[in-house]
């Protein structure tokens, strides 16, 4: 497994797993399941890991940090999310979770972006997970608090930064104009874009990618399959596109992509596994997990020899955008040199 640097240093595998299906997302798993699957991350070279207090109410979290446990910490990269502060809620401990955790709702996420809900997000992540340090800290979906993100969380995490008590600090969304401002107006090292940098579609490179190149960002390509469009060689009938039913257009591209894909030998998974990784700016594919045979998918998918004739030939029948056609070469040379200005190493 291939590392990237981030400019501060800190190496990402090029495949980094994410756990919010940990935190029981849509249905329920176990903690052996998730063990598993952090077992099998593991003996295949995967050293960047994913989580969030929002992915099953701190579940996710805590069975991470579980699955974890023993294992050398300066051996693998953690990052986690601050933004929605968890606060008891006993009034609704009755119900259940309604943002899709098949979890009990005795606990309520509060929006929170100031200096001291960082702070106690952090310090209550660290108790979850059971660790000394989080790696890396993400501002999760300040969509409808740009403001807020830039005056409070983003001030607090660089102070940590530069203390030394995180690794890095970013965002995490799912659009690319709002993470493009605070990579202009803030000073980030890394941004989670999910769903909006896949071989489906590449908008981000009217604004988030160039930015984030241009001052050495790093971007964390997550969502690759675009919820699941992507997810298989055959697009289905009843296939979803950014959480929600795909129209029949989306289907249609969809098969065009995986039709020409598969003239090359190649799956639809397979390249959009692939894809992300050849742009410089793209230091890791995180891709979401819930057991150890979801491992071994990826794993393979990210191990498929994806001719380099192919990314032309789908920009050739307007299926991918000709701006988008870099190799791994390019993205390889990339990391070596935000590696070498800071003087550490990439594996």
């Amino acid at each position: 497994m291939e590392s990237r640097a981030l400019r501060t240093g800190l190496p990402l595998t090029e495949i980094g797993m994410g756990v919010a299906q940990f935190g029981n997302l849509n249905r329920e798993t176990s903690d052996e399941a998730s063990a598993a699957a952090v077992d099998a991350a593991w003996d295949a070279g995967i050293r960047t890991f994913d989580t969030a207090p929002h992915y099953g109410l701190g579940l996710s979290e805590r069975r991470l940090g579980a699955a974890l446990a023993g294992r050398p910490r300066d051996e693998y990269v953690l990052s986690t999310k601050v933004g929605r502060l968890l606060v008891p809620s006993p009034e609704t401990a009755d119900r259940q979770d309604d943002q899709g955790f098949v979890v009990p709702a005795d606990t309520k996420r509060v929006w929170d972006f100031s200096r001291d809900g960082v702070l106690r997000s952090i310090e209550q992540s660290l108790e979850r997970i059971g660790t000394d340090r989080i790696d890396v800290v993400y501002v999760h979906d300040p969509d409808h608090y740009g403001d807020e993100a830039l005056d409070g969380a983003f001030p607090a995490l660089i102070e940590l930064r530069d203390q030394g008590v995180v690794g890095a600090i970013g965002t995490g969304m799912n659009q690319s104009a709002l993470p493009a401002r605070f990579v202009r107006e803030s000073d980030l090292d890394v941004v989670m874009l999910a769903g909006r940098y896949t071989l489906f579609e590449q908008d981000s490179l009217d604004d988030l990618l160039p930015v984030a190149a241009e001052r050495g960002v790093g971007i964390v390509a997550a969502a690759v399959y675009n919820s699941g469009l992507m997810a298989a060689p055959t697009v289905p009938d009843d296939a979803h596109y950014d959480y929600g039913p795909a129209p029949a257009d989306v289907i249609e591209r969809a098969r065009a992509i995986a039709a020409t894909c598969a003239e090359f030998g190649v799956t639809l998974p397979e390249a959009a596994i692939a894809f992300p990784l050849r742009h410089p700016a793209v230091v890791s594919v995180v891709v979401g997990t819930r057991t150890d045979a979801h491992v071994a998918s990826t794993l393979e998918r990210y191990g498929a020899d994806v001719p380099d004739d192919l990314w032309p030939a789908l920009a050739d029948r307007g299926l991918l955008r000709a701006d988008a056609l870099h190799s791994r070469a390019d993205a390889s040379e990339a990391s070596v040199a935000t590696t070498a200005s800071n003087g550490a190493p990439t594996a």
